[in-house]
């Protein structure tokens, strides 16, 4: 019953209908399973933050009646574009001093820094298992659990660049580089 009551709140009923909105248990401290609702796990994955709720993404836990596996064109770009580009990880790096690697592109040109091909595995695991990405002070658009749920298919499924046709355009191998 604990579980229950702890994984979702009851907003203000409407004259016809009601709402209940689900709360986000990742990075609550937690002292055991009992403390975290399903799906998350109480784990020691966040440095120097004692035990969490987290919920792991672990591989191969994809759900295959999910759809095929976003692109980077037709979905991966604009969610990093609105959320992400704008203010930190794009040409200009002002908001963030990060100029490691940028989102504004797939891959570079020939000797630029790492793009979101080779970032796939970092943005999956910020946006979609930490979720500590974008900062929610920031002024730029929280993606929604669906977008961030799209990113980690599109990660976990080669981080392909666009489709044509059925195939993969940019990349002979589906997408898949290992270079995460």
């Amino acid at each position: 019953m604990k579980r229950l009551l702890a994984s979702a709140s009851l907003s203000v009923c409407a004259a016809l209908a009601c709402t209940i909105e689900v709360a986000d248990f990742t990075g609550k401290k937690c002292e055991s399973a009992s403390d975290c609702p399903e799906p998350y796990v109480c784990v020691a994955a966040r440095p120097g933050e004692g035990r969490t709720c987290e919920v792991l993404g672990l591989p191969g836990t994809r759900d295959v009646n999910a759809g095929p596996v976003p692109t980077w064109c037709a979905d991966i770009e604009p969610i990093l574009a609105a959320s992400c580009v704008s203010s930190c990880h794009g040409a200009d790096t002002s908001g963030s001093g990060n100029s490691t690697f940028r989102l504004d592109y797939y891959a570079p040109d020939a000797g630029g820094v790492p793009g979101a091909r080779a970032k796939a595995e970092r943005i999956r695991q910020r946006a979609s298992v930490f979720q500590d990405m974008p900062p929610p002070e920031g002024s730029v658009p929280i993606p929604t659990a669906e977008q961030r749920a799209l990113i980690a298919r599109w990660a976990e499924g080669g981080a392909p660049l666009c489709v044509d046709g059925g195939v993969d355009a940019g990349l002979p191998d589906g997408g898949a580089d290992g270079g995460s």
